[in-house]
């Protein structure tokens, strides 16, 4: 009589959390992802095997979002964070599965389900302790290179980073902090312009804002003008976000033969803020500088 054995499941797409992949770029080459189907039941009531479940590993602070609704699915954001986001089918019935007392020789079977398909949207928001903002050829780039083991390539031009840089600075007894360059923002970043929207978010999650100002091109009749196109973006963009610490680092010291304008100095003190002179591109500054945002977060935590 009739012995086909039942079709197996097939696999499920899965997006799994890692700290392994910085970035979502590689994702980015491939738009369909697709798991294996499930096997075919065989004669003598084989069953068919199951499909292998597709694992896409995404990074830490990956928000997956309805790519027709836009509703928010998961925050992925510890390592091991999962969400099934295509259920596989469940696999069909041989004929031997309609075999009855009334119907010994069945010659029917049930064809297995679809799996799911869905399109769905990926956002990362990084998960740094601390962001760097300021505006184009402040310096971003290679203060993070100066302060840790990140190595960003760097050219000069005003929309120079295109992913914000990543760099782990260790500290003495085993501590290090995370910090996240956010390209440069221009006036109008919070409308869109160059980049600006795409990368603001990254600063929603940070504990503490360095300001990066180029020290060397600061007007002495306007010190703070630059400050203020930074706080204007940012307020324009998340008004909370003003309310995060912060501290003002002013770099390319070295230009100005390591000596504060005294209407420059003037200016940074009244603000109450604490502030710093430091050329990133010779180190001067940089250990005071790692000093003050180590205690800044120690207070915020």
């Amino acid at each position: 009589g009739p012995d086909g054995g039942n079709g197996g499941k097939g696999g499920d797409v899965i997006l799994i959390a890692t700290n392994k992949h910085p970035t979502l770029l590689d994702l980015s080459l491939q738009q369909h992802y697709r798991a294996p189907r499930g096997e075919h039941g065989k004669g003598k009531l084989q069953q068919g095997k199951d499909g292998a479940n597709l694992e896409i590993f995404v990074p830490l602070g990956t928000i997956v979002r309805d790519g027709e609704t836009n509703a928010l699915l998961k925050d992925l954001v510890k390592e091991g964070d999962q969400i099934v986001v295509a259920r596989g089918g469940k696999g069909g019935k041989g004929n031997a599965f309609f075999k009855s007392s009334v119907n010994q020789t069945p010659r029917i079977a049930q064809p297995g389900e679809k799996g799911e398909g869905r399109w769905i949207k990926l956002e990362l928001k990084l998960l740094a302790d601390v962001g760097i903002i300021g505006l184009p050829n402040s310096g971003k780039s290679t203060l993070i290179s100066k302060l840790s083991s990140a190595h960003p390539k760097i050219a000069d031009y005003p929309f120079t980073t295109l992913t914000p840089n990543l760099g782990v600075v260790e500290l003495e007894n085993f501590k290090n902090f995370v910090i996240a360059d956010i390209p440069g923002l221009i006036p109008g970043a919070h409308q869109g312009a160059g980049l600006g929207l795409k990368f603001l978010r990254h600063i929603e999650r940070t504990r503490l804002l360095v300001f990066l100002l180029d020290v060397s091109s600061i007007e002495i009749q306007n010190p703070g003008k630059d400050y203020q196109i930074l706080l204007a973006e940012l307020g324009s963009y998340n008004p909370q976000l003003l309310e995060k610490p912060r501290i003002i680092a002013l770099n390319k010291f070295d230009l100005i033969s390591y000596h504060l304008p005294k209407e420059v100095d003037f200016y940074f003190q009244q603000l109450k803020i604490s502030f710093i002179p430091i050329s990133a591109l010779t180190g001067e500054g940089i250990p005071a500088l790692i000093n003050l945002i180590k205690n800044s977060l120690n207070q915020s935590s």
